[in-house]
């Protein structure tokens, strides 16, 4: 069944309700007062004696004088008093009317022509219109609710149809006129219940977040009001806890009056202090930089002003700790062992301070990785007897890490400096700045250019820093600056501290290192035991010279451990007895086969110098030094013109020494007896292996001056030869750096003879004996030399051939 209501015209007399509107349903008083609602309500009364039932009128919305297209059929269901008194009329809305067209009538009311709305809804209700049903209900009970309407709740509850369930909306007075004069247009009871449970439901969401913000605000009023009685209360019982204790009067800043006063601070430290301290006492409790000030003072009386530590003279006693933790770094041992000599001299004769500066010093440890830089800072503090305390620099990219920042900054702290010697507790510690080489720099500023006045010995007695802004003496403190690469340390960083280079260990010196120190930490990291585990000697020169190949022991640290690992799991899986000593010959069972095989034990057939135009080089990179390998070939005269093509990663200044070689080879060709004519009309393609790896700098001049020289004469250049050295237009063999690491690197790859500047000569002294001894060093002057002693000579008296580059 469907439940409709049947459409006719009808003639009614327009009552217009200004900026009101009225649904079916609904029963409003209207005020008689009003001369066009008296005048339509008599005007209804009037036509309502001709006709049977109670007065008719239409009620029309009227917003800003225009009146809307539909209207509500109302009756007349009483006349009379309002309570206030005024005449009035209470008045039953019951169907929609479209209003038409207008027509005549009894009275001076105006008078429309009005067809009534059919609503048809389906009987019974489908299952979406049931649930639209209930959550209108259920939006409305929770309104009704918190508006404490429990009377209405049980009348809305009782309302079945849905055409009046959608118009009981009207009585809602969070609704504007145009909310419900859409209502009173939606013709569809569906579609007019669907659009009163929105505007129900947004009604509930902004009720919601209001009552939210609502509650946020009181509570923070609440809080407020709450921690200022506490803090009142809080201070009345100090009062009185100080009145029982017989104590005068006063606040938290005579606590801080009371440390500054007792503390041993230096005189213009205690006057900055008490200054302070004085802020603090105009500072209300309330203000921020109350909090500011304590931190401070508290940052103050922690620094060590006055403490030092005793430096231990006994001169033999520190050189044997350093020659006990340490291995081979003599010249680190020697720096440190002249400035305890030189302090020592200085105390007796009362030479302490000399113009206000201690006899402090500042080096910096360049060398490899893993050769001993940032332990060797522990056992210089060991030996002195001070404090020791390490500052990474690695990746800091903010000045203030360094000078501290300003104490207007939220989080403000001391610089790393100040806190390493807070940390340290004493005013003469050993700090260890490690990895200065890798401080960066960006929009925060340059650290490296901090650390200028810190670093340097005739300023760094009133160092200051940013958040202390008072003076600190550092002149007493013993600095030690670790970097890989010198070349990336400032120039002006670099030229206050003493440069002391480590070029890495020799063979024997590795053995001892890894005899003494390495074994006995990774024994007792694998769980064995000294006497379960023994490597032999050869076993340890194998591991530093044939499966690894570096200037430190880190490397070497690793395949030891690896090799206990072996051995220990070995043992639990009960496949090895132990006590086990451990051979050369045992190695390759236990961790393979190894990974650095010198060129010289290898086959003829298989060296990279068995062919002509390949030479031996020697090279420094950031972990030491190492050799490398030069490859040059002719292009084929068919395949194009003449050229030189360079390949490896090479950098500006070793392309230009590759052209340097080319061009000496072409104008000195003929009195060096090659065919030069090849180098004109064919192309030239020099070749550094590990194309990957970036390569620059001048000292592969002579190298790829005797490939070129090999390639065109067909003679092999002598597999134990390896060079370095800078060659110019004329041939003259011209110095290079880095010398020790560079026949350091040599010993290691097997090579006996080395080939360098014989301005290089003096270099030669900082060289290990013990590698001297095993290398055949010359020194040159002219290129020549170096083709005389790197060349093999010719196994034939007929032509050469020349290898053609594919």
């Amino acid at each position: 069944m469907a439940a409709e209501s049947p459409a006719f015209t009808l003639n009614l007399p327009v009552l217009p309700l200004d900026d009101e509107v009225v649904l079916p349903g609904m029963v409003v008083p209207l005020d008689l007062s009003d001369a066009e609602v008296r005048a339509a309500v008599e005007a209804a009364q009037a036509a309502a004696r001709s006709e049977p039932g109670k007065p008719k009128v239409l009620l029309v919305p009227r917003i800003d004088g225009t009146y809307a297209k539909t209207g509500v059929l109302g009756t007349v269901e009483q006349v009379g008093r309002l309570a206030d008194g005024d005449p009035g009329a209470l008045v039953r809305g019951r169907s929609r009317v479209r209003i038409g067209a207008g027509t005549t009538g009894p009275g001076a009311a105006l008078w429309v022509e009005g067809a009534r709305v059919e609503e048809t809804v389906p009987e019974p209700l489908p299952g979406q219109v049931t649930e639209l049903v209930k959550e209108y209900k259920a939006l409305a009970t929770t309104w009704l609710k918190k508006r404490g309407a429990w009377q209405v709740v049980d009348r809305v509850q009782a309302i079945d149809d849905v055409s009046a369930l959608a118009d009981n909306s009207g009585y809602s007075p969070f609704l504007t006129t145009d909310q419900k004069v859409e209502l009173l247009e939606t013709a569809d009871p569906v579609a007019r219940l669907k659009l009163a449970t929105q505007q129900l439901r947004d009604h509930l969401a902004e009720q919601d977040v209001a009552e939210t913000i609502a509650k946020d605000v009181q509570e923070g009023v609440d809080k407020q009001q709450r921690e200022f009685l506490l803090r009142r209360q809080l201070e009345a019982v100090r009062k009185e806890l100080r009145e029982l204790n017989g104590e005068k009067e006063g606040e938290e800043s005579d606590d801080y009056r009371a440390r500054v006063e007792a503390a041993d601070l230096p005189e213009k430290v205690r006057e900055a202090a008490l200054k302070e301290v004085d802020k603090l006492e105009r500072a209300s409790d309330q203000s921020p930089e109350g909090s500011w000030i304590r931190t401070w003072l508290d940052t103050v009386l922690e620094m060590p002003w006055n403490e030092r530590t005793e430096d231990a003279y006994d001169i033999q006693g520190a050189k044997a700790v350093l020659d006990a933790e340490h291995a081979g770094l003599d010249d680190v041992k020697e720096r440190i062992t002249e400035y305890l000599a030189v302090r020592k001299r200085r105390g007796d004769r009362g030479l302490g301070v000399i113009g206000g500066r201690r006899g402090g010093a500042v080096l910096a440890l360049v060398g490899p990785p893993g050769v001993g830089k940032t332990s060797l800072g522990e056992s210089v503090a060991h030996a002195m007897g001070r404090k020791f305390v390490r500052v990474a620099l690695g990746g800091v990219r903010d000045e203030a890490e360094i000078r501290g920042h300003r104490r207007t900054y939220v989080g403000a702290l001391p610089g790393r400096i100040v806190r390493a010697v807070k940390e340290a507790g004493s005013m003469n510690p050993v700090v260890l700045l490690d990895e200065i080489d890798k401080v960066g720099s960006d929009f925060r500023g340059d650290p490296a250019a901090a650390l200028l006045e810190v670093l340097d010995p005739a300023q760094n007695h009133t160092f200051r820093d940013h958040y202390l802004e008072v003076e600190l003496d550092l002149s007493d403190v013993v600095f030690l600056a670790t970097a890989n690469v010198l070349e990336a340390i400032p120039e002006a960083l670099a030229d206050r501290m003493e440069i002391v280079r480590l070029d890495g260990y020799t063979e024997d010196e590795k053995v001892v290192i890894a005899r003494d120190h390495l074994l006995p930490r990774q024994l007792e990291r694998a769980g064995l035991d000294k006497a379960e585990v023994t490597l032999d000697e050869s076993a340890l020169r194998k591991l530093a010279g044939e499966y690894t190949r570096e200037a430190g022991v880190r490397t070497l640290e690793r395949s030891i451990a690896r090799l206990l690992r072996k051995i220990a799991a070995q043992h639990e899986l009960g496949e090895r007895e132990l006590p086990f000593t451990v051979t050369d010959g045992d190695l390759r069972g236990l961790i393979g086969r190894p990974h650095h095989v010198p060129e010289s034990a290898q086959d003829p057939a298989e060296r990279r110098t068995a062919v002509p135009g390949v030479a031996t080089g020697l090279a420094v990179t950031g972990a030491g030094g190492d050799v490398l390998f030069v490859e040059a070939s002719l292009a084929d005269p068919e395949t194009g013109g003449a050229g030189l093509t360079l390949t490896g990663q090479l950098g500006d200044v070793m392309k230009e020494s590759a052209q340097i070689a080319l061009s000496f080879l072409r104008s000195h060709g003929a009195e060096l007896e090659l065919p030069v004519a090849d180098l004109k009309d064919r192309g030239v393609h020099i070749h550094f292996p590990a194309g990957a790896v970036p390569k620059d700098g001048p000292s592969a001049g002579i190298t790829m001056t005797t490939a070129l020289a090999s390639l065109l004469s067909g003679r092999l250049v002598r597999t134990d030869v390896a060079m370095t050295g800078e060659v110019s237009l004329t041939g003259r063999v011209l110095p290079i750096g880095g010398v020790k690491q560079k026949l350091l690197a040599a010993q290691r790859a097997g090579v006996t003879t080395v080939i360098i500047p014989k301005r290089n000569e003096p270099d030669l002294d900082d060289v290990p004996a013990e590698v001297l001894d095993k290398l055949d060093v010359h020194t040159v002057t002219d290129v020549r030399q170096v083709l005389e002693l790197a060349l093999a000579p010719a196994t034939s008296d007929a032509a050469p051939e020349v290898p053609v580059a594919a």
